[in-house]
């Protein structure tokens, strides 16, 4: 069942095929919009690109070059490639509901709240499609230390909005539907998703709390001067899913662009691989309610001045992880576009990752 990846060309060649996609990294990179890249492009189901430019950091001289495998911490790419996968797997097998309501799998969600409260009526659907009515994001962890501190936290949250009216892309509410999953399933995420996604399809690079003799093979995200008070490598660069040890329903994954290639395959070739079933993908790539929202289950989908720049079709569905990476999937165009940076080293002030991204899709696709 291992997806195995059929490469059409060797660099030399990729790079005269796409030479303006590679002249937007190197700017990137000269511009300090990050130190290095992986990136890779799947079409018709054949890797048509997979390469890499730059270093681990900006000190040239001592730093690594990055390698088109390079595991990166991907960030909030583990809200798709993970949670939302196993919300998928869970439903296609009938063991998850979407109209459940959290408080049935998380009783401290409502316990202890006004009974006319909104929290009552939020349900798994509403947690996948970041129309909770929760806060986008809190830093629990200027006074949380544990596991439970968080997930404590997230649950007395306050519902802003009636469930359904509002989108605001929540972390707090990924961490929560995390959770809720994990009690369907009776075991932690992270071992399940590994199992039952990972390594069915061989994405066997890809996991959470790489061992210490890893990180070094890993590009830093940053120098921490507000929290951990050290150089953040082959360790996750989220402070709550640190305090999660390591792995959150909204981050602590770590990749390569071989892996998200495959990943990518399993959605746009379901029936190759015997993963997702096509009813299933159907499903979770519609957009949800509120009208407006690019909010699909889980994942998101081409918007006004999308990252995924202009020539994505309404049909794509992809997603975006803080510290620079972006996954995006083109299902009538047959293409995937992967491209994984460390933006926020040495510090998470550079937005150009912004312009970058965009710029870089659309190269691509006007190579196509």
């Amino acid at each position: 069942m291992s997806i195995e990846l059929n490469l059409e060309s060797d660099p030399g060649e990729q790079q005269s095929r796409f030479p303006e996609a590679y002249a937007v990294l190197r700017e990137a990179i000269e511009a300090q919009a990050f130190p290095g890249c992986a990136f890779g492009l799947l079409h018709n189901g054949k890797v048509s690109l997979l390469d890499s430019l730059g270093k681990f950091t900006y000190d040239h001289a001592q730093s690594p070059a990055v390698a088109p495998d390079t595991l990166y911490d991907v960030a909030s790419l583990t809200k798709v490639v993970s949670t939302t996968s196993a919300a998928m797997l869970l439903h296609q097998r009938g063991q998850l509901d979407l109209e459940t309501p959290m408080g049935e799998l998380l009783p401290g969600f409502v316990i202890g709240r006004d009974p006319s409260q909104h929290a009552r009526r939020v349900t798994i659907r509403h947690m996948l499609a970041h129309s909770s009515g929760l806060p986008g994001y809190v830093p629990l962890f200027h006074t949380a230390t544990t596991p439970y501190a968080v997930l404590r936290g997230c649950l007395e949250l306050p519902i802003e909005a009636e469930p359904g009216t509002r989108a605001e892309y929540s972390d707090p509410g990924f961490i929560l539907l995390g959770k809720a999953l994990e009690a369907i399933l009776r075991e932690e995420l992270a071992p399940w998703v590994r199992r039952e996604v990972f390594l069915p399809i061989g994405m066997t690079s890809s996991r959470y709390c790489p061992g210490p003799h890893l990180r070094a093979e890993i590009p830093p995200t940053e120098e921490d001067e507000l929290f951990r008070q050290r150089r953040i490598q082959g360790e996750v660069q989220d402070e709550h899913a640190f305090l999660l040890k390591g792995a959150g329903g909204h981050a602590g994954l770590f990749s390569n662009v071989p892996d998200l290639l495959r990943f990518a395959l399993s959605v746009l070739e379901p029936d190759s691989n015997l993963l997702f079933a096509p009813k299933t993908i159907e499903l979770f790539a519609q957009r949800q309610a509120p009208k407006g929202s690019s909010r699909a289950l889980g994942w998101d989908t081409p918007s006004e001045e999308s990252s995924s720049g202009n020539f994505f079709s309404a049909n794509s569905i992809g997603h975006l992880g803080y510290s620079g990476c972006s996954l995006w999937i083109d299902r009538d165009a047959k293409l995937a576009v992967i491209l994984l940076t460390n933006r926020t080293w040495p510090n998470r002030e550079s937005q150009l990752i912004r312009t970058v991204r965009p710029a870089f899709h659309d190269a691509i696709r006007k190579a196509l």
